[in-house]
């Protein structure tokens, strides 16, 4: 049970009242409240949903390094170069996007990312040169899928759950990586068959489907509509965020100055950077092209990475699940170790389908089950501004991410082979698996006011 939405609290607005019922409630949240739906869950299925679709966009270039070699003649390290840009505003922007959700609110830098993120992949159906490239794929897709990124699923999750968090933010993350692995198999048929300008207009139709879903639903806190957060006796208490524009840029870099005097947050910060070499710069944008090396058709390939996508969005709502019960430390020590074996098991698979479907099964439960517990440990750290402290956190991700991207392109480009890159992605994710130990317990929250 959760409390009724307050009619007295939400009076209409504007001189019509439009968009409100006859109590003077809003319209769709009225709806869902009448059949006994807290609105917790419909936030959560409308952030599912532009996480999916975002992730989408960001897993795209697996398919493109090929057929843009092929139409272009432009090497695999500039390719990824341009990758690489993406990913890192991607991670840069995190702690920034936490900072804009607080002052503007979630619909209008969910709306404005899915925006940027059309006009980056309409803009790339025209690209001639690689500065093309690292403009609309770099930079501007790199900023819209920045303004939400982790963070978005982060903020939902911990300002509307108090009750069931966990398991939401395993749900949101494995919309993340699912919609980065899953999508795959079609672009990749569509770009054989049509070219990869087909495959990319599927990617702006999702996204004109979440842009829909974000302006109808997609709502800032329970209280804007008179309820409390799931599973909540009592109102939160909120931080007064910072009212002007300098003292609102001002905030993640306060948020980052007093988290780096804590030894969690630099092991977290480490550990993600290992998380993101390891995942989305490594696996996602190279897989394809490295089975292309072994013989694999790209189809077959993005089939492998559309099942690690469905191990892991059962690895991570589990993750979710268990980090509401068990110490996410030990949770993330055995995440990463066995993503590390998966790894160095991964050359000697003989690429064969047999022995890639074990790497799929062993690699895909731990795509991305370390986010759940990472974000726990950071809410028990920081507090209120967990948020932001996770943003500079994800940025490590991203970071990381953007080194494998890059480094797995040089080591393809220069010893024709991407195995090195795998070899110490694997190495990598043992050396977090020991280094998470060294947050030893919770320790008290840091201020939780930006001052």
């Amino acid at each position: 049970m959760y409390p009724e939405i307050n009619a007295m609290a939400l009076p209409p607005t504007g001189p019509s009242a439009a968009g409100t019922s006859a109590s003077g409630a809003p319209a769709v949240p009225a709806f869902f409240a009448r059949r006994g739906i807290h609105y917790g869950w419909v936030m959560a299925a409308v952030t599912f949903l532009t996480m999916l679709v975002t992730a989408g966009a960001v897993g795209a270039p697996g398919v493109l390094i090929g057929p843009l070699e092929r139409e272009f003649g432009w090497a695999t390290a500039d390719i990824s170069s341009g990758f690489a840009i993406r990913l890192v505003l991607f991670g840069l922007m995190g702690p920034f996007a936490a900072a804009f959700m607080n002052r503007f609110g979630l619909r209008p830098v969910a709306a404005v990312a899915l925006g940027l993120i059309g006009a980056g992949v309409f803009g790339s159906f025209f690209m001639t040169r690689i500065w093309h490239l690292m403009l609309l794929w770099g930079v501007v897709v790199g900023f819209g899928t920045g303004l939400t990124a982790m963070v978005l699923g982060a903020t939902v999750a911990t300002r509307w759950f108090v009750q069931r968090r966990g398991l939401v933010l395993g749900l949101l993350t494995a919309s993340t990586a699912t919609g980065q692995l899953v999508f795959l198999p079609l672009l990749a048929q569509l770009t054989e068959t049509l070219g990869w300008r087909s495959a990319l207009s599927i990617v702006l139709a999702m996204l004109l489907v979440a842009a829909v879903a974000v302006l109808t639903l997609l709502r800032d806190r329970p209280s804007d509509i008179g309820l409390l957060p799931y599973g909540a006796s009592e109102p939160p208490t909120h931080l007064v965020h910072p009212t002007t524009f300098k003292s609102m840029f001002a905030s993640p870099l306060l948020a980052l100055r007093d988290a780096s005097k804590s030894r969690t947050f630099w092991v977290l910060f480490a550990t993600f950077f290992i998380c993101g070499a390891s995942t989305n710069g490594l696996v996602q944008t190279h897989f394809v092209s490295l089975c292309g090396d072994y013989g694999m058709a790209a189809v077959t390939a993005a089939g492998m990475l559309a099942l690690i996508g469905v191990f892991d969005f059962i690895g991570t709502v589990g993750s979710g699940w268990l980090s509401d019960r068990f110490d996410s430390r030990w949770l993330l020590f055995w995440y990463y170790g066995l993503r590390g074996l998966s790894l160095l098991y991964l050359p000697f698979s003989d690429f064969s389908f047999y022995g890639l479907s074990i790497f799929a099964v062993f690699y895909g439960l731990d795509w991305v089950a370390t986010v759940p517990p990472t974000v726990k440990l950071a809410a028990d750290k920081f507090g209120d501004r967990a948020n932001l402290v996770f943003g500079w956190i994800f940025a490590g991700h991203q970071l990381g991410a953007a080194s494998a991207a890059y480094g797995a392109g040089f080591s393809r480009t220069f010893y024709q082979t991407y195995l090195p890159a795998f070899f110490v992605a694997g190495l990598l994710c043992l050396v977090a698996a020991l280094a998470i130990v060294a947050i030893r317990e919770r320790s008290p929250r840091l201020a939780t006011a930006a001052r």
